[in-house]
């Protein structure tokens, strides 16, 4: 919301300046975003008249004008402005005025004298969008000081409202707020009805009365759409934030700003028979005043005669019926809609307009009537006509009810901390609109029809803390026994975890829960996406199934921007769609590209491959604490990963995860020049551990034992080495895989695997007879399981 400092004090008797209103409508709730000062410096700048436009004889971009200023002599001034001709007005800078940085004097451009300057709004500082001279109204008297003319100088105050302040976002409701806040009273301007003069109706239909339940209209014959706006109207426009367009148009915005009730103006003309409030139709469509042409859908409310749309409902006009400079007739609207069947709306189109910003919000159901008699007046006073009468539907049933709300005496003063006196509390509610009764407890009070955010008694105490002064509470730090939560033994923490991946040379990312639906589907991890009803953008229309695609999207970036080396890894949840909701799950995932050591020049340069990052994954399940052949990683992976470099991981006979490079096919969609290799593990299922026990440690030597044996290529190490602590039980302390062999003497489809069984008993000193019958178990085991034959 920008507003004029001048047509709110305007409104109410302000006690203080410019610096303390900014400061008092902060700690009230409304906080002040920007005050730009306008037309501080404006001595020496008056109104000028251009009586005479020549051109300039060596230069075909300016002007030689002669301004009358109402001095004794008209000035000559040489100026460029593409709007510069006889019979406008234009501020004029005189010699001597100083205007930003530059002091006007007499001088001479391309040989011809120029005895000041004519200025447009941006080089004032009060117009940063004028685009040569500003132009002043016909009547403005000329050689008067420009400050007195344009009611200058002022502020534009913008304030950045939370969205339960709807009632803020006009004039009057400010006003109201302001008068609260100071204890003075208010001025709002009093709205007079209009007498029809002609006998002229339309008929109105609300076909969605939930949606629309009260809908005002008025014919005006007779208008004048070519009349030109008064100053005072486009200046309070201008320092709202609203660029001027017409008269019609100008009122319109005017009424929303004063009043804050969006209104809409139809070329009479262009309506078939009737006003119709509907659902559109699927597969409708409307041109807008943008000169967009929208589909639409059963989700949006339109505005349509007998024929067709002509808007749409509490966004923006259609182009078909917009008014124009040959409109002679015009159809006044005012509407109340309700917040629901408009919020969104205006989004799903890629449009954010006043209009909307305000419905989404809620609008006083009670300003329709108001707002269309305003209007008239100024329509009638600015551009003449004849009104009919005001025409008016309305659903009583969907009308928003005020209820009354009770607030305790007792319950004020505990929460608040302070005892504020009864006097004050039943002032600063009725100065706040609400119809207030003393009752035994505290008060009664019915909030009025603008304050939609006022439901229950905490919403009162609320508004007495905001009125009396937050700084009038005093500061108190809490009292009481905090106890933490008790860190579990069982489960490794999350903490635990970032830390070792940062160890490892992963740095931790956060991305957005939420992602392109399209990205899902090149994954193939689309399944179960749950979709929004309400995205940000299409962009980031569903919940993220997994965190590989948001990392490798992060990675790409890095690697655009000369990062050759990326380890990023991510904690957070996927969300995934259910019976009766969705179900999330935490997980912790990796994603690596590039060499697998930083550059240095004791390790020759490599690339990353599976084995490093299978080796960072390893890292997390000594986290755990079990045993390592309670994690397999077997053989494939999901469909996003390469067919042949990938596992899933899997704790006893659970999945946990997955580990791989990605598939090619997806690395060429994704656009990516290099090998990517990413993990994704279940949080629960990997970080659960057992409590640890202390146990001793054995007195006894340890024993090595090597074999090699030859066994097919097919079977996994992870199988065999669960084979033999299978077999061997508590006596093997560690199994190390020391070599691989493959060749023609041992046949196609085999290898020899040479490995160290270090074996030692707790209870005694193992013997050769002991080790040799460790290794024939182990020898066993795997000649029954996996057809093994012990080499040489």
């Amino acid at each position: 919301m920008k507003f004029s400092e001048n047509w709110l004090r305007e409104l109410v008797d302000i006690p203080v300046g410019r610096n303390e209103l900014v400061q008092r409508l902060t700690m009230s709730g409304l906080e002040v975003e920007d005050v730009d000062v306008l037309g501080a410096n404006l001595d020496g700048v008056i109104v000028g008249e251009i009586v005479a436009a020549e051109k300039h004889p060596d230069a075909d971009k300016l002007r030689v004008c002669t301004v009358e200023a109402g001095l004794a002599e008209p000035l000559q001034i040489v100026c460029g402005a593409p709007n510069a001709r006889v019979g406008l007005k234009a501020p004029l800078a005189t010699v001597g005025t100083r205007v930003g940085n530059i002091t006007i004097k007499t001088a001479k451009l391309r040989g011809v004298e120029s005895n000041g300057m004519l200025c447009s709004g941006r080089e004032l500082g009060f117009d940063s969008d004028a685009d040569g001279l500003f132009e002043l109204a016909a009547d403005a008297p000329v050689g008067k000081a420009l400050a007195e003319t344009l009611g200058l100088p002022d502020a534009a105050i913008e304030l950045g409202l939370t969205p339960n302040r709807a009632d803020c976002l006009g004039m009057n409701g400010l006003a109201r707020e302001i008068a609260a806040e100071f204890g003075v009273p208010a001025r709002p301007l009093a709205v007079a009805a209009q007498p029809a003069r002609i006998d002229e109706s339309i008929k109105i239909l609300l076909q969605s009365p939930l949606d629309c339940p009260r809908y005002c209209g008025r014919i005006v014959r007779g208008v004048d759409a070519k009349a030109a706006s008064p100053q005072w109207l486009k200046d309070r426009l201008r320092r709202s934030g609203i660029r001027p367009i017409s008269v019609v148009v100008d009122i319109t915005a005017y009424v929303m700003i004063e009043s804050g009730q969006p209104m809409h103006a139809f070329d009479a003309a262009t309506l078939n028979a009737s006003v119709v409030v509907r659902r559109a139709s699927k597969g409708e469509t409307l041109k807008l005043l943008d000169e967009r042409t929208v589909e639409l859908d059963e989700n949006f409310l339109v505005i349509a005669d007998q024929v067709k749309a002509i808007a749409l409902a509490g966004i923006m006009g259609g182009h078909e019926t917009r008014v124009t400079d040959a409109t002679l007739d015009i159809f006044l609207e005012a509407a109340h809609f309700t917040p629901a069947c408009i919020s969104g709306r205006a989004r799903r189109l890629g449009m954010h307009t006043d209009a909307s910003h305000r419905f989404e919000r809620g609008v006083d159901a009670q300003l329709p009537r108001q707002a269309i008699e305003r209007a008239t007046a100024l329509l009638l006073e600015i551009a003449g006509g004849s009104p009919g009468p005001v025409l008016e539907e309305s659903s009583s049933e969907h009308l928003p009810v005020r209820k009354k709300i009770g607030l305790r005496r007792e319950r004020l003063s505990r929460i608040l901390g302070i005892d504020v006196a009864d006097s004050e509390v039943g002032r600063i509610l009725e100065s706040l609109g609400m119809e207030v009764a003393l009752t035994e407890q505290g008060w009664t009070a019915v909030p009025p029809s603008a304050r939609f955010d006022l439901a229950i008694e905490e919403d009162l105490i609320e508004e007495v803390a905001r009125i009396h002064g937050y700084e009038k509470i005093p500061t108190q730090a809490p009292r009481g026994e905090i106890t933490p939560a008790a860190i579990p033994e069982d489960k490794v923490t999350l903490s635990v975890v970032r830390e070792q991946l940062a160890s490892r040379g992963y740095v931790e990312a956060i991305n957005f829960a939420f992602v392109d639906a399209g990205l899902l589907q090149a994954w193939g991890m689309d399944d179960e996406a749950v979709s929004l009803q309400n995205p940000l953008s299409a962009e980031l229309a569903v919940m993220r199934t997994s965190l590989l695609p948001g990392l490798v999207t992060a990675l790409d970036r890095n690697r655009k921007r000369q990062q050759l080396r990326v380890r990023l890894f991510e904690a957070g949840r996927s969300y995934h769609a259910g019976k009766d909701a969705p179900t999330e799950i935490e997980r912790i995932a990796g994603v690596a590209i590039g060499e697998a050591f930083q550059e240095q020049w004791s390790e020759p340069r490599r690339k990353l491959d599976f084995y490093d990052i299978k080796g960072d994954v390893e890292s997390l399940f000594h986290l755990v604490g079990v045993d390592a052949a309670a994690f397999q990683f077997r053989a494939g992976g999901p469909a996003s990963l390469h067919p042949g470099r990938s596992a899933t991981i899997w704790r006893n006979e659970s999945p946990v995860g997955f580990i791989g490079a990605l598939d090619p096919r997806l690395q060429k969609k994704l656009d990516l020049d290099d090998d990517v290799y990413v993990f994704e593990l279940q949080l629960d299922g990997f970080a659960r551990r057992g409590v640890p026990l202390a146990r001793p440690l054995s007195r006894f030597p340890s024993l090595r034992r090597d074999i090699a044996v030859v066994i097919s290529d097919s079977v996994p190490f992870a199988e065999i080495e669960a084979s033999v602590r299978a077999a061997l039980a508590d006596r093997l302390v560690d199994l190390v895989l020391f070599d691989q062999y493959a060749g023609a003497n041992l046949g196609n489809g085999d290898r020899s695997l040479a490995m160290g069984l270090i074996l030692q008993d707790r209870s005694r000193t193992l013997t050769d007879q002991d080790a040799d019958q460790c290794v024939d178990l182990a020898v066993s085991a795997l000649a029954t399981g996996y057809n093994a034959k012990l080499r040489g």
